[in-house]
């Protein structure tokens, strides 16, 4: 089972934080957390100025500087609204400066401001990332390309610049749509589902439809991988990471600082969240540990990913609990899972 965090960016006009500063921080936690030995780290693309980084494949080319072997992806990357073969050069050129470590996870965004901003009708969402999505599976696919959809002009034998070996993994992004679940296993694609909210039935019932459409369609059950994502804190015990979690997490999904978006979580709201069963990764290090086997022995998770700074949490929190996840509740989930050895005799 693959272990690692992200950051979406989030920054606060009230806060000490600049752009600059946080795409700073962001880049020291990658490399944080290769030194713990977490096996991926991500990062989100947003296009407004409540979070710092619009440009992923940009911020993980310095993580990549500073790194060897942390798998390097998005969370996630807004397709809907790019140009595939954009994206497709952008990590291809990423997989190369990384020595074959960059992977995309491909969204249709969660916010409206990026399809003003690029052009593109909101109303034609599903439309979009459907065909972008196709072309950029064709554009790892065949060498050279043609092509032909209804919103960019046409392809024809073109040949693209490819990645540092072998095919550019993408992932699908899957928020709480039975549709997204459903189109990520008819075409056998990984899914990295959001688990934001709800318990783990919740995620069952959308990864059972991704594994049904999957095999309906003959893709082998091996191909069929599944990553949980999920705001995340790692204390020193349970009661001390609520504690010192919750000003940050009611902050980041207050509606005052999301444009009017999102919803007033309250104390006990949170607590239920980080019980064994909810979504909520929070606590100290034998309840994460607990929840995320969980994950794989429920759910049959191949990975998982914290989101580990949100809400103006300050720098030294964040490393602290990605130095715990990493020499803590990693080699302690690692250990549970490790295949059995065979006595010799």
């Amino acid at each position: 089972m693959e272990l690692g965090v992200f950051s979406l960016s989030d920054i606060y006009p009230d806060s000490p934080d600049t752009a600059a500063s946080r795409i700073d921080d962001i880049i020291s936690y990658g490399v944080l957390a290769e030194q713990h030995g977490l096996d991926v780290y991500g990062i989100g693309e947003h296009h407004t100025r409540q979070f710092a980084v619009a440009s992923p494949a940009v911020v993980h080319a310095a993580v990549a500087q500073a790194t060897q072997r942390i798998t390097l992806t998005t969370t996630a990357t807004v397709l809907s609204v790019l140009d595939p073969v954009r994206v497709y050069q952008d990590f291809a050129t990423l997989d190369l400066v990384s020595h074959g470590r960059a992977e995309i996870i491909a969204g249709r965004s969660a916010f409206a401001e990026p399809f003003a901003l690029f052009g593109e009708d909101i109303s034609r969402l599903d439309d979009l990332f459907a065909e972008k999505l196709d072309l950029l599976l064709r554009l790892r696919e065949q060498k050279p390309v043609t092509w032909q959809g209804r919103f960019r002009p046409p392809l024809h034998q073109v040949a693209v610049n490819p990645p540092a070996h072998g095919d550019l993994p993408v992932w699908v992004a899957v928020g709480g749509t039975p549709s997204s679940a459903l189109r990520a296993g008819r075409l056998g694609l990984p899914m990295a589902l959001g688990l934001i909210g709800g318990n783990l039935d919740h995620a069952k019932r959308l990864i059972d439809l991704y594994r049904s459409a999957g095999r309906e369609v003959g893709h082998p059950e091996e191909q069929l991988t599944v990553g949980i994502t999920s705001h995340f804190y790692l204390g020193q015990t349970q009661e001390q990471a609520l504690e010192e979690f919750y000003p940050y997490y009611h902050r980041y999904l207050s509606p005052e600082t999301n444009g009017g978006r999102g919803f007033y979580v309250d104390r006990p709201g949170m607590n239920a969240m980080a019980a064994r069963r909810g979504a909520l990764m929070v606590g100290g290090p034998r309840e994460v540990a607990e929840k995320i086997l969980d994950l794989h022995a429920l759910l049959g998770v191949d990975r998982f990913l914290g989101q580990v700074d949100l809400g103006g949490m300050p720098a030294q929190m964040v490393r602290d609990s990605i130095a715990r996840f990493g020499d803590v509740v990693a080699p302690a989930v690692r250990h549970v899972l490790a295949p059995s050895q065979k006595d010799p005799s």
